[in-house]
């Protein structure tokens, strides 16, 4: 079978490359076009993984019209041309439009609500629509099916993902103090549009408490700036989730990274004004993560608190917890593409819409 996976964002990659190792080690034959956005391409080519650029990501709603017209064009040329059988992307704006025009059926697979102008023009003209227990939003009845997993857990669940030490010292851990990730966005995607992120003395005070306590390293989208440089994350993109696996706790603006942090049994704190599905799952059933919705110090503050208290091996009991309640995302990915228009194995039930 031919396959097209589209790719939108570094998170992207990761939750493909090993569907595409699934798909590729049984035959089939994949296409990956890619679209520049942060470290994304940096990442595919570190992994290894073939790809064709359509477009870079624009900013703000009219930079997001024009690349949309732009890339869905693309799309549809690359899609017809490589005689595509089956479209896949999270997100999944450009192949569900791409779907539309070329009748080839389109899986997306999304877990974030608060894109309401992205799944408005997605939702309608995809083939299926895959999302995780917890997701809250709107999708359309008969097109949906629900898993019990996150996005992270096709790359990092314990099948797919071991810690390797050497690889994470080499990227800048030290293994003779606690390690704390801070993780800040670029507030570039279009489903933050309207939301704003920390404030710089909101970051001094952060990197101020943690650095009394050990080792702080920033993973920034955006520019830093002096004063906060010598902090800056200088490993290989692709070695980030071997640090975080040795981290003390990952704090920070992206769901995706404290979902990860929270597969790997390392709490984390999400600290953004509008939440996720996933890391509301993830405190309620788990207690893996904090969301904080308030960006100030007392509100941060308390739950650093409340997260540095227990031991490391309080984290990883709970992390047992949540594998023993979850899929491998990975093998759900392959087998929903394959099996299109029957669910795959380990698909729960229709989504209410």
């Amino acid at each position: 079978m031919k396959i097209l996976i589209d790719i939108g964002h570094p998170a992207h990659v990761h939750f493909f490359a090993r569907p595409i190792r699934l798909l590729r080690a049984d035959g089939h034959d994949i296409l990956v076009t890619s679209r520049r956005k942060d470290v994304a391409l940096e990442l595919l080519d570190e992994l290894g993984v073939p790809h064709e650029p359509l477009s870079a990501a624009a900013s703000g709603l009219a930079g997001f019209a024009r690349e949309l017209i732009a890339r869905d064009r693309a799309l549809i040329r690359v899609a017809r041309r490589f005689g595509a059988e089956r479209m896949a992307e999270i997100g999944g704006t450009f192949v569900a439009h791409a779907t539309l025009f070329t009748g080839i059926p389109s899986l997306v697979f999304y877990d974030t609500e608060n894109a309401a102008l992205q799944n408005a023009i997605t939702y309608p003209f995809a083939s299926r629509v895959l999302v995780p227990r917890c997701y809250r939003g709107w999708t359309p009845r008969r097109r949906t099916l629900r898993y019990a997993g996150y996005h992270e857990l096709s790359y990092l669940h314990p099948d797919a993902f071991a810690p390797d030490p050497g690889r994470a010292r080499d990227a800048g851990l030290d293994p003779a103090r606690d390690n704390y990730l801070i993780r800040l966005v670029s507030w570039k995607a279009n489903h933050d549009i309207g939301e704003r992120g920390w404030s710089r003395e909101l970051l001094d005070w952060l990197v101020g408490r943690l650095s009394a306590r050990g080792k702080v390293l920033i993973s920034s989208e955006a520019d830093l700036g002096g004063h906060f440089e010598p902090y800056r994350y200088r490993g290989r993109v692709s070695d980030i989730h071997h640090v975080m696996a040795g981290c003390r706790m990952v704090i920070g603006e992206s769901a995706t990274m404290a979902s990860e942090a929270a597969v790997l049994g390392v709490p984390a704190l999400y600290a953004a004004e509008t939440g996720r599905g996933y890391t509301d799952e993830q405190e309620q059933r788990y207690g893996l993560v904090a969301n904080v919705r308030e960006l100030t110090p007392p509100a941060i503050g308390a739950a650093l608190d409340r997260l540095l208290e227990p031991p490391p091996e309080h984290w990883q009991a709970r992390r047992e917890r949540l594998l023993g309640d979850t899929i491998d995302v990975a093998r759900l990915v392959a087998d929903a593409i394959l099996r299109y228009p029957q669910a795959p194995a380990g698909a729960l039930h229709a989504a209410p819409g």
